[in-house]
């Protein structure tokens, strides 16, 4: 595979639903904790380079209090600089301005990680794609209900919208265009 390349300042690393009650969830292949870890590292990794953090958070619509484990995990929690969204439909654009933000910010490419890759992770692609955006989708920083919906997230529908990668092959991209 050739080497990836990312202008950090016109990437936004958005990363889908980390919070308690689904990363708690049982998902294959990867755990929650090994997403939330490859995800903090994306993060990290952005955030020294310039790039825009985006943490996106599910909110079940109509209910007045929002159910036990709702709250992001406490690695996500947002840092200055970044940008927190909820969202009350699997994709991260429906509602919630992100679109707009993003190209206010000059942003034109995304890297996508969260839970779960075959729905908010693939419901956001999908709309990115038709957005015009760039997408990396590091498949070990996402997991899913089951690892064969991963997978076939993964290898029949992602290489459709984008590039399908790894964690550190981002972070090399990443550290590249320093």
């Amino acid at each position: 595979m050739t080497a990836l390349t990312l202008d950090a300042p016109r990437t936004a690393l958005v990363i889908i639903d980390l919070q308690v009650r689904i990363v708690g969830m049982e998902i294959g292949p990867h755990t929650g904790a090994d997403v939330v870890r490859r995800s903090m590292r994306l993060a990290d990794a952005f955030r020294e380079t310039g790039g825009l953090v985006v943490i996106v958070q599910a909110e079940r619509p109509g209910v007045p209090e929002q159910p036990p484990g709702s709250e992001l995990v406490e690695e996500m929690a947002p840092r200055p600089g970044d940008l927190l969204i909820t969202k009350q439909a699997w994709n991260a654009f429906h509602e919630t301005g992100l679109h707009d933000k993003l190209r206010g910010q000059g942003i034109g490419a995304m890297v996508l990680t969260g839970i779960a890759t075959s729905a908010g992770v693939e419901s956001t692609a999908r709309v990115a794609s038709d957005h015009g955006y760039e997408l990396l989708l590091p498949h070990d920083a996402m997991s899913s209900f089951t690892t064969e919906m991963h997978e076939f997230a993964v290898a029949k529908i992602f290489p459709l919208l984008g590039t399908v990668c790894t964690t550190d092959e981002v972070i090399a991209a990443t550290r590249a265009g320093d």
